[in-house]
Parts: structure tokens; sequence; C-alpha cells
């Protein structure tokens, strides 16, 4: 190779190098803020908090909007907010600390700690592990058993949540299948309890946010040792976004139980960049790195349908973390939702990235148009406005879904005006589902109605819809959650047990009413 080609080679790769420096400046302040304003507005969130870490330091951290529609007071970056699932990171690094003490390892069966933890065969109860706990694979539905702490008027206790999982029916294969699961969760806090000697939420505090800096935050609503700057939880409430009540469950504390703020939560990101070292000099260590590769590795596949506009052909669910290659990077992140509030958390490890988006509506489009979009500007993407890509998007789920219930709607109007009117009373009495309990079906005002026991929020008028059949149009009226009660007649024509079904496409997963079988009480 002659001297002249091989300068040009080396101009080349510096061009290369200055553009790939170029293409990584991301947005500045003024952008995110047009960015989330923009946002607010398409899908109707009263307040949202970004913060944004870039090589070790946080370059935008603001408050958006207002906490709650009834005080009308602004966000900043010290609003705490629900995290939700993304609690679920801070329980496998609390397992992870015990593994790196020598505690316990992955790959330990849950038996060994829990000895009445049962599942759906013998088998699968005795070849639990600890892993199985925090990777979607253990061959239950999408959400199975969450009726149990949501909505969260249940009376469950984590005794109950650990006894009824027996009665949960598998989907899938064992380790075969991803599928998102929360219960599972909760007895992975119980691991760390029952190891340690203190309770999840005193080890998370205790070992995790102490040591972070993370001052204003806790492991619960409850724990929060300053409340004047929280939000409130606000969902659309027939056609109009409103402030609704908290979700105050306590048994799911390890799944989705933290509340934390942009501030706290750059120390959390940082630290998880910086490979577990915090403090001065990093000169401290929360968790190896071996601990890490373990949480940022693929642990269950998750399908990729198409590659999508990052190019995503991998995606997978490591320790309380998602993974996928996004734009020939890896990215590690997670959401979580409860009800009124979503967030999101995203890293991009080899650009030292962290993006934190937290609001306070049930609207996921928001955090993606806002993170899609600084994602965007650190790899140089241009062409794509999310905002009104996902707003589109959104548009039309809700109109889909609205045509489906407005069509339910129409029938049970029909039925409600027929001269062959159902005899709603034969539906009356009592029944049981093995793991959600009784629940009644009565006379109330002259009206037949539904009330669950145990979960006080399940209640509802019933109405006429087509054959056996009929629909739950909850009190509630923020849960969007109106379902199907499909019944089971015996030889006599008499009901003697029902199924249940969302009616919409957009009822969160968590009402995982599919799950239930109810039998007449004798």
């Amino acid at each position: 190779m002659n001297k002249k080609h091989s300068q040009k080679i080396v101009i080349i790769l510096l061009l290369l190098v200055v553009c790939r420096i170029s293409q990584a400046q991301g947005l500045d302040s003024v952008a995110i803020d047009g960015l989330v304003t923009r946002s607010m507005k398409a899908f109707d969130v009263p307040g949202i908090a970004v913060g944004v870490i870039k090589d070790g330091k946080v370059i935008h951290a603001k408050g958006y909007g207002v906490r709650s529609l009834s005080s009308m007071q602004k966000m900043d970056e010290n609003t705490l907010f629900g995290i939700a699932s993304n609690s679920k990171a801070f329980t496998t690094t609390a397992l992870g600390i015990l593994v790196d003490e020598g505690k316990i390892k992955w790959d330990d069966k849950v038996r060994d700690y829990i000895p009445e933890f049962k599942l759906y065969n013998p088998y699968v109860s005795e070849e639990f592990t600890i892993r199985d706990l925090l990777t979607h694979r253990s061959g239950l539905g999408l959400g199975a058993g969450d009726l149990m702490f949501f909505p969260d008027s249940a009376d469950f206790t984590l005794r109950d949540v650990i006894y009824n999982l027996r009665f949960l029916k598998q989907v899938s294969g064992f380790r075969s299948k991803y599928d998102y699961d929360n219960n599972l969760y909760i007895v992975a806090g119980e691991v760390i309890a029952r190891v340690s000697g203190k309770s999840w939420d005193e080890f998370i505090e205790e070992r995790i946010i102490r040591p972070l800096g993370m001052t204003q935050s806790a492991a619960s609503f409850e724990g929060l040792t300053n409340k004047s700057n929280v939000i409130d939880a606000h969902a659309p409430v027939n056609g109009k976004v409103q402030v609704i009540e908290r979700h105050k469950s306590t048994i799911d504390r390890a799944a989705g139980g933290i509340y934390s703020n942009i501030t706290d939560l750059s120390k959390w990101v940082q630290t998880l960049l910086n490979h577990g070292k915090y403090g001065d000099g990093l000169s401290k260590q929360l968790f190896s790195a071996a601990v890490q590769r373990d949480q940022w590795s693929p642990q269950t596949i998750i399908p990729v349908n198409a590659p999508g506009p990052y190019n995503t052909h991998f995606a997978a669910y490591g320790l309380g973390f998602g993974l996928s290659d996004v734009n020939g990077y890896k990215q590690v992140s997670h959401t979580g939702g409860l009800e009124g509030m979503v967030t999101q958390i995203t890293m991009i490890p080899e650009l030292n990235l962290g993006i934190i988006v937290l609001t306070n509506q049930q609207e996921g489009g928001a955090f993606s148009c806002i993170t899609n979009q600084i994602k965007d500007g650190y790899f140089g993407k241009t062409g794509t406005d999310w905002v009104t890509t996902l707003s589109s998007g959104r548009a039309k789920s809700v109109a889909d879904a609205k045509a489906m219930t407005d069509k339910v709607a129409a029938d049970i109007d029909l039925a409600q005006r027929s001269a062959s009117k159902i005899d709603m009373g034969q539906f009356a009495g009592k029944y049981s589902d093995p793991w959600l309990g009784e629940v009644n079906i009565s006379m109330k005002n002259g009206k037949p109605w539904l009330d669950s026991k145990r979960s006080p929020k399940l209640t509802g008028e019933l109405l006429p819809y087509k054959g056996n059949t009929l629909v739950v149009k909850w009190v509630d009226r923020s849960m969007d959650a109106d379902a199907f009660l499909s019944f089971s007649l015996d030889e006599e024509g008499k009901p003697y047990g029902f199924t249940m079904r969302a009616i919409s496409p957009l009822t969160d997963f968590s009402y995982d009413f599919h799950d239930l079988n109810f039998k007449r009480m004798k």
C-alpha cells in the first residue's frame, strides 16, 4: 500500500469518527422543551418529567405541566412519581447483591426458600428457580393473577398470592414462551425477605436507595418522608382526563411499588451505566459487573415481527430489563404502569446514554415519542416526527376500540328493548373462583348487579347482551374494563357458572378476567 493511499484511508476514518461524533449530539434543552409540550398536548397528559444522562452527567432534568389537575401545582425535576414496573430492576439488583454476597444463586430452586411455593404442576413447582421468577417464562399467561392486586381495592395478602398461584392454568410450556408476569416478582420480593431477614421495602431502601443518595425516594408511597411534591394519578373518565384514586396496594411493591423522581433516578441510571459503581470517583460498588452481565443478558426470547424504524432484529428479557438491538446499538429499557401513571427508563450503554420519562396519565404514547425523538438525535436519525406518528396510531386504536364497544352498547340496547327479554333473575346467586374468590349477583335498586367480595372495585351493573352472555358495566369508569360474562347452563337450563372476558382490546392486561372460572356456590 502506498503512502498516498494510506493517507486517504486515515482521512476517511477520521471523517467517519467526526461524523459519528456529530451525530451523537442529541437534542438540546430547547428542543426537548418543545417535544414534551407537543407530546403533552397530543396525548392529553397533565404533567411529564424528563431526564437525560450522557457521559456521566445529567444534561437535562426538568418537569413540565402540573402535578395534578386538582391543585394545578407545577412539576419540576423533584416531583415524585410511582415508577411502577421500573421497580422490577431494583428487585433483581437486590437479588444480585445477595448473589454477590454468596447467599443465593440465580438458579437456586424457589422452594428451597419458600417451601409452600406451588404452581400448576409438581414438576414446574420443584424445578422453578429464582431466575425463572424474573424472566416471564413460567408458562402462565400474560398478567395471570393480577386481579389479586389490580385494581388495588383487593384484600389479598402475600400469603394468599403465593397460595393462589397453584390455581392459575398454564397457557404454554414451562420456559418456552414470553408472557409478562407480576405475581412472580412478588414472590421474588419474598425470597429477598426470607434470605435477608428484612422486608423487601427495608432491603431496597437500606441497600440501594440510601447508598445511592436517592434521598427523596422510597420503596412505596407510604414510605415517602415528604409528600409535598407528588403527582396525582390521572385517566380519561367518560372522555375527559381527571384525577383518579392512587394505587395503594401493598403486596405488589416488589413488582411495582417504588416512588422516585428525575433527580434520584438519574443517580440510579448513572450507577447502571457505570456497571454498579457510584460515589466520589466511582470508588464504591453497589453490585458486581458479573451481576449486571446477567441482568443485561438475554434470558427469554421476545419475538420480533418486523425490523421496524430502528432495524431491530432481536429482542429479549433479561433480569428486570428489556433488551433489544436498535439502530446497531444494544438498548436496555423498561416501562412501568399503574392506574393513572406510566413511566419509561431507556439506556444505550455504548453511547453512555440514559433517558427517563415519567408521566401522570396512563398513556404510554407520550413517553414513547419523547424517548424515541431523543434517541434519534443521538443516532443522527432524521425524518420521523414521533409525536405525529404515535398519536396518529393511538387515535386509530382508540377509534377501532370505540367502534367495537359502541357495537356492544347497541346490542345491549336492542336486548333491553326486545319483546323476549332475558330473565336476569335466573343468574342471581353466589359464585366462586378458585383464586379470586366469591362474587354475588343480586338485585340492587331494581337492577341486576355483580359484587366481588375480595375486590370491592369490581362492582357494577349487569346488562343483557346475547343469549346466556351478559355485560358488566363497572361503577369506576376510569378502569375502562367492562367485560362479558358467559354463563354455562345445566341440563335443566339453569346457570351453574360463568367465565369472563374484557370487551375493549385496550383494556389493561392486568384485568385478567379471562383467567377466571366461576362456579355457583351451593
